[in-house]
């Protein structure tokens, strides 16, 4: 049996994102997947947010610019509420000297992409079964179990919500804006995106207490519309459903360790974070872009699964993960107290930040990954 050099187990988008940053080195790689398939199997109504340093590794992957344009909005602007009139973040591309803050990305827009690319990479053989390779790169997602055959201790708070997603028409243009609540006990974002509508359409993420999400979903159309619309006070004109609605539940988790001979994982089989400031899918290409440089500037006569070589990985991957996850952690406890003395803190703390422009630009830079 051909040995390979790397065998990427999962093929969602961090999967073969790595499977295709190694093969442009040369490298030899096997997928544990089928690219062939259709990337989405039933309607997919997830939006990912993506920063500048994930644009700029898809733009390396031939991915980027083959997107088509109904899948890809950029975000000139972010309004951030609290749950006080007046408690307000603002940030905008024009005043932070960027082009955008971010791009909403259809999520099986980008999916479907990144499995055509495959078919075009000599270096790289979709497989539907283990092969032997150097290194096991896990990027199987939260359930993995590899991870768990391997005995790594993945750590994970529940935080007792769901995230809804789905897709919204407003009778009015988004204008590039993204806007967010965070208040208590929900956290909702909007996400300019043009599909179905061009100009006119969101991505929803609203994180909601488990029964009240669940709630949610089992209630019609109607009412859903209803709640939607009271929770966003028109702020972004009227909102009604252009698709059907799925959730998923939300941690915080980490693995440790995240590499060990022969292995190394990636994406939400290494961490977990709440989806409240769209980092998820930037941290995952963020490991494939670290793990990628490692392996490109590794000693000739190391293996890709050197133990050594891999912490190397985990060095450079193990501030800016565990950074994001507190970071995100600690804003859904400050925001989801009902104590007032910390809703009167968090609400004037928002309104505070606003008037500070430096402390603005370099929250603006970490969260573009600059």
């Amino acid at each position: 049996m051909q040995k390979y050099e790397v065998l990427v187990r999962g093929d969602g988008c961090v999967g073969r994102s790595l499977a295709l940053a190694l093969a442009a080195q040369g490298t030899r790689v096997a997928l544990l997947g089928n690219a062939e398939a259709s990337a989405v199997q039933r309607e997919d109504v997830r939006s990912y947010a993506l920063n500048a340093a994930s644009v700029r590794l898809l733009r390396e992957l031939k991915v980027w610019d083959s997107l088509p344009a109904d899948a890809i909005s950029p975000v000139y602007d972010i309004k951030v509420s609290g749950d006080q009139a007046g408690a307000l973040l603002e940030f905008s591309a024009w005043q932070q000297g960027v082009s955008e803050l971010a791009f909403i990305v259809d999520a099986g827009a980008l999916e479907q992409q990144l499995a055509a690319a495959l078919r075009f990479s000599p270096h790289i053989q979709v497989v539907d079964a283990a092969v032997p390779a150097d290194l096991v790169a896990l990027c199987e997602g939260r359930a993995s179990q590899q991870r768990a055959d391997l005995g790594v201790r993945f750590e994970s708070h529940a935080y007792g919500h769901r995230a809804i997603a789905a897709r919204l028409s407003a009778d009015t243009a988004h204008q590039g804006v993204a806007r967010q609540w965070f208040r208590s006990p929900d956290v909702l974002a909007l996400l300019p995106i043009d599909k179905p509508g061009v100009g006119a359409s969101y991505g929803l993420v609203w994180s909601l207490p488990e029964q009240q999400a669940l709630d949610l979903l089992a209630a019609a159309p109607a009412e859903f519309e209803a709640a939607l619309n009271a929770a966003s006070g028109g702020a972004a004109g009227t909102l009604s459903l252009a698709s059907g609605r799925s959730s998923w539940p939300l941690a915080l988790a980490r693995a440790e360790p995240v590499q060990g001979p022969g292995w190394v994982l990636l994406g939400d089989a290494a961490h977990l974070v709440h989806p409240l400031a769209g980092q998820g899918l930037n941290l995952g290409l963020a490991d494939v872009a670290a793990l990628a440089a490692v392996l490109a500037g590794k000693e000739a006569w190391r293996s890709a699964g050197d133990e050594r070589l891999l912490r190397r990985f985990a060095r450079a991957r193990l501030a800016p993960n565990w950074a994001m996850g507190e970071l995100t952690d600690g804003l859904l406890k400050i925001f989801a107290s009902e104590a007032m003395p910390l809703r009167e803190l968090r609400n004037k703390g928002l309104s505070a930040l606003n008037a500070v422009p430096p402390l603005k630009r370099w929250l603006t830079a970490r969260a573009l990954g600059l």
